[in-house]
Formats: structure tokens, sequence, C-alpha cells
């Protein structure tokens, strides 16, 4: 049995990244009734507002749905509290050590996965006592690690020394990614960038087109040597601060004009390499719907010529 099922009680193994201000209830509430896992955010350290999101989704859907815990952003302690009593029977972390959170989430019954962008991570967080992980390669957007691998080599270097369920993060946003992905150990995917551009995201459309527009080159790691480091589409501001070779903290202060007023260079948007891969902006439940298709179609293609000794 797909064990990344099993821990979320999704129909499908596909979970919606939690990306600050905007993994909110309209878009989780729009993933997790098309049969996927949303997921609400916290990382914008607004911590009334986010327990408000989670309350909210009780009322939009009766599916399943998932928070994510950012160590480094908590900045208020009963955000755990708020999560344990919304609940919610799966919750990821990330961008710390897993160990600070493990206790009162798993003693409240609840699922935890953490994110890891390398190896080395990924083994201190089983030894933690997660109960799988969310496996993020550099090819995503948002925060990263700035010694980044992509998702192709770390998967497979992370199931080659744990067994605990892998949720694939970074590089992927349909069928053909997702088929990838299980064929290199992992039982779920994790997308985000993909969602943003969805119609239900409720980011301004501006983002939206900006990321349907983007090439396969469009996007641009920014901070490799400072904090925080970040993939971000390519604008003339985003640009300028590669070619100074530092972007300070304060210029995500502005990205919700970005995000929801629509000015591409108030800040950094956001977003990951696959931007090049994504055409046009569509429901939710089409891209759902599209993803498992897709890799439903490829999966069986590959079995065919698997067992006619065809490659």
């Amino acid at each position: 049995m797909n064990r990344v099922l099993a821990h979320t009680g999704v129909r499908y193994p596909i979970v919606q990244a939690p990306m600050g201000w905007i993994a909110r209830s309209q878009l989780a509430s729009a993933v997790s009734n098309a049969g996927a896992l949303g997921v609400i955010e916290t990382s914008s350290g607004e911590t009334e507002a986010c327990a408000a999101e989670m309350r909210k989704m009780r009322e939009l859907t009766d599916k399943p749905f998932a928070v994510n815990l950012p160590l480094l952003f908590l900045r208020d302690a009963k955000i755990v509290d708020y999560v344990i009593e919304s609940g919610v029977k799966f919750v990821t972390t990330s961008a710390g050590s897993p160990a600070k959170l493990i206790g009162p989430l798993k003693g409240a019954g609840l699922i935890v996965y953490h994110v890891v962008p390398t190896l080395a991570a990924a083994v201190k967080a089983v030894d933690a006592g997660v109960d799988g992980l969310v496996v993020e390669g550099g090819e995503g957007g948002g925060f990263k690690n700035p010694d980044d691998v992509s998702t192709l080599v770390l998967l497979q270097a992370v199931r080659e020394k744990v067994d605990v369920p892998l949720i694939a993060a970074g590089g992927i946003c349909d069928g053909r990614g997702m088929a990838a992905a299980f064929a290199l150990g992992a039982e779920g995917i994790q997308m985000g960038t993909r969602f943003v551009s969805s119609a239900e995201s409720p980011v301004h459309g501006n983002y939206k087109q900006a990321i349907v527009d983007a090439p396969d080159t469009g996007t641009v790691m920014l901070n490799r040597k400072g904090t925080p480091c970040v993939r971000a589409l390519k604008t003339q501001t985003s640009l300028a601060f590669a070619e100074a070779g530092v972007m300070d903290r304060s210029a995500l202060k502005t990205v919700r004009d970005l995000y929801f007023g629509g000015d591409m260079e108030a800040s950094v948007g956001l977003a990951g390499q696959t931007a090049g891969l994504i055409h046009e902006v569509l429901p939710v439940a089409d891209i759902i719907r599209h993803t498992v298709e897709g890799f439903h179609a490829i999966r069986r293609a590959q079995g065919e010529r698997s067992a006619a000794g065809g490659f």
C-alpha cells in the first residue's frame, strides 16, 4: 500500500506546497476538495490569521488537509496548540530540526513529515523520529539550501539510506514529473509553482502570467552566500540582486505587493524551474486530474514495454 496515502487519508498522493501568504484556505480547500492534500502555511508569522485559516478550512472542505510548521519562522509557540486543536492529522515541519516539535506533535497523534534539502538532513530527521520526508531539490521555488542538490539526485541518495515514505518536491508540475519521482522511490509529490498559477490561487493575475510566460531558464537563485537563499522569477529586480550578489531580507517585506498587488518589481516573485513547463492557468481540479492521468499513462506504457522485454 502507498504509505503517503495511508498517512494523509487523501485520494491522490499529491501535496500542495505551503507558500507563505498564498497557501491559505482559498487554495488549500480547492486542493483538498479535488482529492489531494491542501496545506495551510504558517511561515508568514501571522499566528492568529493562520489559525483562522485552519478553522475556515472546516467550513470549505470535509476532506483532509495539513499544516506546515517552519521552525525558523515560528514567532509564537501557540501555533503548535492551534494546529493540534484544528484536528489535522498530518503536519510537515521544515527550516530547522524536527526534534524541537516531534514530541508534542506525535504525542497528540499527528503524523509528521520533515522537509529536507540534503541527505544528511534526511538521516537526522529520521533519527529524530519523523514518519516520513519531503525531499526537496534545488529546482523548487522559495527558500532554498544554497548548496543545492537536484531532486533527481537527492531522491536516489535519500532512498538508498532510509526506508520512510518520501514525498518528492522541486521540479514537478505534471504526470511526467510524478512518474519520474515514483521511479526514484517517492510515494508522493509536492507541487508549489503549479498551484500558485492555478485559477483558485489568490495571487494577482500578473504573477500567474509571469509564471506562464517564463522560459525554462526563467528563474534565478539569489543569495547563495547569504540569507535567505531563494529561487525566484527573473525580473529586473531579481536580476539586479543577482548582479549585486546579495539580497537583504528586507526585500521580502514588500512581497505581498507583488503577490496580491501585481507589481512584479516590488519584490522577488518566488517560483521554481517548473515555471518553464507551465503554459496556462488551470483550475486546481484540472491540474490534479491531468497529473494523475499523465502519471498512469506513463506507468502503463512503461509496464507494457518492460513486460515485453523492451525499453
